[in-house]
C-alpha cells in the first residue's frame, strides 16, 4: 500500500492538537513530522497521539519555542537530536524506519530559524543565526550524501523559487526570499544531491505557497503566500513517489496555523 507523509508546522501543538485530529481524519497520514510544536516533552499531549492510531512517537521539545515532532503508524528508532548553529534549540530530529514501507529510510524533520525582520546579518542576530544554520544544513548535506534512502521535510523558511512566491520582485528583499537565502538552500540541495520531491511533481513555473501571513485581513483574496515547508528526498526515494498535496484549504480552518500540511505519497 502508499505511504502518506505530511510536513506541518503547527503552531503550539496543545493549542491545534483539534487541528491535528481533523487533518488524521480527513487525509489519513501514516507519517506526520510536525514543526514549532512549542511544547517540552514532559507536556506533550501525547495521549491525543496515540489515540490517532499513532503507536510510535518521537519529539524534541522545548518550552514555547521551536520543536519538532515525528508521529508514525510503523516502527522507528529515533537516531538524532543534533545541535545547529551553537544553540540548543529544538530544530532537527531524526528517525529510522525499521519496517514497513519507509524500512531504511532515515526522515530528518527541521525547522529552519525564520531569521526576523532585517535581512542584514551585520546588525541583525536572528538573521546571522539563519544563515550559519543554512551553511551547517549544507556541510551536513554534503556528509551523508552518499547514504540513500533519505527524507528531510520541515518548515525550512525559504522560499527558493520565483514560483514559490506570490511576487518574486517584491519579495527580493524580504527576509526568506532574499538572493543570499535561496542561494544558500540550493546550495544544500546541490551538497545533499536531494531532490525537490514536491516540484517533481508540481514543476516550475506553477505557483505553489504553504504559508500565509496572520497580517492579511484576507488571506485567500490576496493570494499573497510562500512556499516555505519542503519534503526533500534522496533520488532512490524520489523514483518511488506518486503525488504530493499542499492542503491549500487547512488555511482556512478554524484558528488555523499560517502555515498549511503538505503530503507526499510514496509507492
Amino acid at each position: 500500500m502508499p505511504l502518506r507523509l505530511a510536513t506541518w508546522n503547527i503552531n503550539s501543538v496543545r493549542l491545534r492538537i483539534g487541528l491535528v485530529r481533523k487533518l488524521v481524519d480527513e487525509h489519513s497520514p501514516d507519517v506526520l513530522c510536525l514543526q514549532e510544536t512549542k511544547c517540552p516533552d514532559d507536556s506533550f499531549p501525547m495521549n491525543e497521539v496515540k489515540k490517532l492510531g499513532y503507536a510510535h512517537v518521537a519529539m524534541h521539545g522545548q518550552k514555547g519555542y521551536h520543536g519538532v515532532a515525528t508521529f508514525s503508524r510503523y516502527p522507528f528508532v529515533t537516531t538524532a537530536k543534533e545541535r545547529w548553529a551553537d544553540k540548543d534549540d529544538a530544530r532537527h530530529l531524526a528517525t529510522t524506519f525499521a519496517s514497513g514501507p519507509l524500512e531504511g529510510v532515515t526522515v530528518h524533520n527541521f525547522y529552519v530559524p525564520a531569521g526576523g525582520d532585517e535581512p542584514d546579518a551585520a546588525i541583525n542576530p536572528k538573521f546571522a543565526h539563519k544563515l550559519q544554520f543554512v551553511r551547517e544544513l549544507e556541510q551536513w548535506s554534503e556528509r551523508i550524501s552518499e547514504t540513500g534512502k533519505r527524507i528531510m521535510v520541515g518548515d525550512l523558511n525559504i522560499a527558493p523559487h520565483e514560483s514559490d512566491v506570490w511576487s518574486h520582485k517584491q519579495l527580493l528583499k524580504i527576509v526568506s526570499h532574499t538572493p543570499i537565502e535561496t542561494e544558500g538552500l540550493d546550495a544544500v540541495l546541490r551538497a545533499g544531491r536531494w531532490v525537490d520531491a514536491v516540484r517533481r511533481h508540481v514543476p516550475h513555473p506553477e505557483k505553489l505557497y504553504s504559508w500565509w501571513s496572520y497580517r492579511a485581513a484576507d488571506w485567500e483574496a490576496s493570494d499573497r503566500g510562500r512556499r516555505l515547508d519542503h519534503i526533500w528526498t534522496s533520488a532512490d526515494v524520489a523514483e518511488r513517489t506518486t503525488g504530493v498535496e499542499t492542503l491549500r484549504d487547512a488555511r482556512g480552518w478554524e484558528r488555523p496555523s499560517d502555515h498549511v500540511p503538505v503530503i507526499l505519497t510514496v509507492g
